[in-house]
C-alpha cells in the first residue's frame, strides 16, 4: 500500500473556464471545469484525523482488483492467443501492490472463478501471485461468450470485501454471441457504480461497440490489442494505473438555480464521455454526475446550462459546480472536496458577448471529432461512400486544427489526405481492419487544451 506523511495529504482542485458574458436575451452558458487531483493519492484534502483509519496507520485505502480473461473457443486462433492472455494476465498480477485483494475469473458462456476458487478474493503477496500464476498455466480455450456473466461474477466477488477501491479488467477476443444485447445491458445497469472496469479487444473478430460500451458504462478505458503479443506490455499499464487510484466514488456535483436547465454535462478530456444521463438528484437544486475513481490526475468537462432571459447589465450565478466525496458509511454528511462557479454577465459590448472561449471552443472541437469519425466509420461499412469521405474529412480538418496528433495518424490509414486544412480527403480502396477498429476504438480520446 501507498505511505502518506501529513505533508503528502492530496488536494483536489476545480477551475473554470468560461467567457460569463452574454448579449442582451441570450441563454446559454458554456464552461469548461478543470478537476485536478494531486498530492500521491487521497483523502481529497481531508485532514488525516477525519479519513479512513487506514490512513492514520499510513496506509492507503484498500483495493481490489478482479482479472477476467475470455477463454471462449476462439481464443485458440491462433494458438499463441491463449498463450499471450496467460502471459498478460501474469504480468498484471506481478504488478499488483501488496496487500491488493484479487482474483482471475475465467469467461466463456458461464464464468468460473479460477483463483482463489472460493468465492472469494486473495490478498497480493509474492506466495498468492505465485499461486494465481499457476492456476493461469491451467486455462485452456472452449465454449461461448458470454460477458455479462463474468460481469456478475466480478461484481460480486470484488463486493465481497471491504475495500474502497474496486476495479476489473476485461480481456476478449470475440463478440458476445452467447447472451442477448438486453441481458449485457442489464448486467451493465447493475454493476454501474459499484467497480469501475478498464475492456480490452484482442485481435480484430470482436465488436468494437461493445467493448468500448462496457468501458463507458464502468467508467474505465477501452482499448484495441490487435497483435495479442502486446498485450503483456498493456496488461501491465492497465494494472499500474489501477494501483494508482486512491479514492473512488467521486461526483460532480451540479448546482444550478431557479429557472436554469441543463443541456449537457461531458467529460472531454482524457476521452469523450456524455455523463448528461447518469444525473442522480442530490436534492431539490442539484444534481450528481459520476467520475470514478481518481488517482494523480486532471481531467476537464463540458457543462452546458440554459439560463433565463435578462437585461443588458444583470448578472448571475449560473451554475455551481462541487467534488463530492460520499461518506463511505452512507451515513454521515458528503465531504465538499473543492467547488467552481459558473457565472452569467449579460452586456452590450459586442466584441465581450461573441468571443468564445478557447477551452470551450477546443473542446467543441473535439466532441464533434468523436461524433464525425463515428459517423463516418459507420457510413462506410453501410457502404455511403460520399457520406463517409464528408464526415472522415472534417474529421481530418479538426485533428489537424486541434493539434490531435494521434488521431490525425489513425485517420491517415483510412483515408488519403490532400488537404488536412480544408478536411479533403479520399477514401483509401483498401483498409486493413485492424486500423479501421483502432481508429473506431480510439475516437473519443482528446488532446488537453493549450491553457
Amino acid at each position: 500500500m501507498a505511505n502518506f506523511s501529513k505533508s503528502q495529504v492530496p488536494q483536489f482542485s476545480v477551475e473554470v473556464y468560461q467567457n460569463e458574458f452574454l448579449p442582451e436575451g441570450g441563454r446559454e452558458v458554456n464552461a469548461i471545469v478543470t478537476v485536478t487531483s494531486t498530492g500521491g493519492g487521497t483523502t481529497g484534502g481531508i485532514p488525516l484525523a477525519d479519513a479512513a483509519p487506514a490512513y492514520e496507520a499510513g496506509q492507503g485505502p484498500g483495493a481490489a482488483v478482479v482479472l477476467m480473461v475470455d477463454c471462449s473457443g476462439s481464443m485458440d486462433y491462433p494458438p499463441t492467443k491463449m498463450r499471450n492472455a496467460r502471459d498478460a494476465t501474469a504480468a498484471a498480477i506481478d504488478t499488483l501492490r501488496e496487500g491488493t485483494r484479487f482474483a482471475v475469473v475465467a469467461g466463456t458462456h458461464v464464468a468460473k472463478d479460477v483463483y482463489p476458487g472460493n468465492g472469494g478474493l486473495a490478498v497480493a503477496d509474492a506466495r498468492t501471485k505465485a499461486q494465481a500464476k499457476e492456476a493461469l498455466r491451467k486455462l485452456s480455450a472452449g465454449g461461448g461468450t458470454a460477458i455479462g456473466t463474468w460481469l456478475r461474477l466480478a461484481d460480486r466477488l470484488l463486493n465481497s470485501a471491504d475495500v474502497s477501491i474496486r476495479h476489473g479488467i476485461l480481456l476478449t477476443d470475440g463478440r458476445n454471441e452467447h447472451e442477448s444485447p438486453e441481458d449485457l445491458r442489464a448486467a451493465l445497469d447493475s454493476c454501474a457504480g459499484r467497480f469501475t472496469c478498464d475492456a480490452r479487444g484482442v485481435g480484430t473478430d470482436w465488436e468494437v461497440k461493445e467493448v468500448t460500451g462496457i468501458a463507458a458504462a464502468l467508467l474505465g478505458t477501452a482499448d484495441i490489442v490487435a497483435d495479442p503479443s502486446g498485450l503483456a506490455a498493456d496488461f501491465t499499464v492497465m494494472m499500474e494505473n489501477a494501483m494508482g487510484k486512491e479514492v473512488a466514488d467521486v461526483a460532480l456535483r451540479l448546482w444550478t438555480p431557479v429557472g436554469v436547465e441543463i443541456r449537457f454535462v461531458k467529460q472531454v478530456a482524457p476521452t469523450v464521455a456524455d455523463l448528461t444521463a447518469r444525473r442522480t438528484e442530490a436534492n431539490a437544486r442539484a444534481g450528481d454526475y459520476p467520475t470514478g475513481s481518481w488517482g494523480d490526475e486532471s481531467r476537464d468537462y463540458h457543462v452546458c446550462v440554459l439560463v433565463p432571459e435578462a437585461g443588458i447589465g444583470q448578472e448571475m450565478l449560473a451554475a455551481r459546480v462541487s467534488l463530492i466525496l460520499p461518506d463511505p458509511s452512507g451515513a454521515g454528511t458528503p465531504q465538499t472536496l473543492s467547488q467552481g462557479l459558473v457565472r452569467a454577465v449579460w452586456t452590450d459590448d459586442m466584441v465581450a458577448s461573441t468571443s468564445i472561449n478557447p477551452q470551450v471552443a477546443h473542446y467543441t472541437g473535439q466532441a464533434e471529432l468523436a461524433q464525425v469519425i463515428q459517423q463516418g466509420l459507420d457510413a462506410r461499412k453501410s457502404g455511403d461512400f460520399d457520406g463517409a469521405t464528408a464526415k472522415l474529412g472534417r474529421a481530418v480538418q479538426l485533428a489537424s486544427a486541434s493539434g490531435n496528433q494521434d488521431t490525425a495518424k489513425l485517420l491517415s490509414k483510412v483515408v488519403d489526405v490532400v488537404d488536412a486544412a480544408t478536411g479533403t480527403v479520399r477514401l483509401k480502396a483498401k483498409v486493413a481492419e485492424a486500423d479501421e477498429m483502432t481508429l473506431e476504438t480510439r475516437s473519443t480520446k482528446t488532446v488537453r487544451v493549450k491553457k
